[in-house]
């Protein structure tokens, strides 16, 4: 049987780019499988400011995390990502966070290289450990695998304290200590996102907005841009986070101009219509579920007759 590991690792690969949605719950996991996406990556930033309700700075903490990661695995036949931030400790604790997240049904992780508490990587004030902790803790993380496919993505935030010299000798580092994918965080020009993707031997991920501009971010690129670059992934962390914001927001705008004016609001295009969303969410399967298990005496006390 073909795991989701090897399924993620072979579209890693695969010539063509893998793009990844960042996914954070149940409702971002199951539009991300139905508009057709091959795999998500469970953002940690998006899991950490919709759980917690603070900012990506180290206040989430590894059992959260991989709740959160199982919830979204157990609802999706899609290859996930996960974030595992630095793996909550040295590499001891990279080896259990690494089984941890395995277990939890994902296919495969990211370990990072910052100091912890770490930060979202495009905010200010980032620390890194010494390369040979960073590479310690891949090699944690690949022994730690059951399955030789789970995949293992090596971060590294160096870019922002070293420059780009040190991201290649980072990442070529990570990869001879066994990562599958290559990443470096925030990278500023397209010019480095070339090197990169020259210089380590590799296949290498980047991270994209979608019209979210600050001026630590990684420039605007198609992914038909980056597939021409050789970059073999791009991940988009916080593409849903945001538009779900929005969205909220602009409902809530339409809410304050209806008790602004009293008169009511028909706005069904700032919202899924309830028969959408109930069949997003599996209702129809939980139906079947009643429909083999429940009584016929329970089903006529539910819905007046058998349903």
């Amino acid at each position: 049987m073909t795991t989701k590991s090897r399924r993620l690792l072979d579209a890693i690969r695969d010539d063509r780019i893998l793009v990844m949605p960042g996914v954070f719950d149940g409702f971002s996991c199951r539009l991300t499988e139905r508009n057709g996406y091959t795999a998500g990556f469970i953002t940690g930033s998006g899991v950490s400011e919709s759980a917690t309700g603070w900012a990506d700075m180290g206040v989430m903490g590894l059992d959260q995390n991989v709740a959160v990661a199982r919830n979204i695995a157990s609802v999706t036949d899609m290859p996930l990502l996960a974030d595992g931030d630095t793996g909550y400790g040295n590499a001891v604790n990279v080896h259990f966070a690494t089984r941890a997240f395995e277990a939890a049904g994902v296919a495969g992780v990211m370990f990072e290289d910052q100091v912890w508490p770490k930060r979202c990587g495009h905010m200010s004030g980032k620390e890194v450990i010494p390369l040979d902790e960073g590479a310690a803790k891949i090699r944690a993380a690949r022994e730690a695998a059951h399955d030789e496919a789970f995949v293992i993505m090596a971060r590294t935030d160096t870019l922002a304290t070293d420059g780009v010299e040190e991201v290649v000798r980072r990442l070529n580092a990570y990869a001879e200590a066994g990562a599958s994918l290559l990443f470096a965080d925030a990278l500023m020009t397209a010019e480095q996102i070339d090197v990169v993707v020259r210089e380590v031997d590799g296949p290498v991920c980047v991270n994209m907005g979608f019209g979210i501009r600050t001026r630590s971010t990684t420039p605007l690129l198609s992914a038909r841009q980056l597939e021409e670059l050789g970059v073999a992934a791009v991940i988009y962390p916080r593409m849903l986070t945001s538009a779900a914001l929005q969205g909220m927001q602009n409902a809530f705008d339409a809410l304050a101009r209806s008790l602004e004016t009293g008169e009511a609001e028909d706005r069904p295009d700032l919202q899924f219509d309830f028969e959408t969303l109930n069949s997003l969410m599996g209702f129809d399967d939980l139906k079947a579920l009643e429909e083999r298990h429940l009584t016929e005496a329970q089903k006529r006390a539910k819905y007046g007759q058998a349903a």
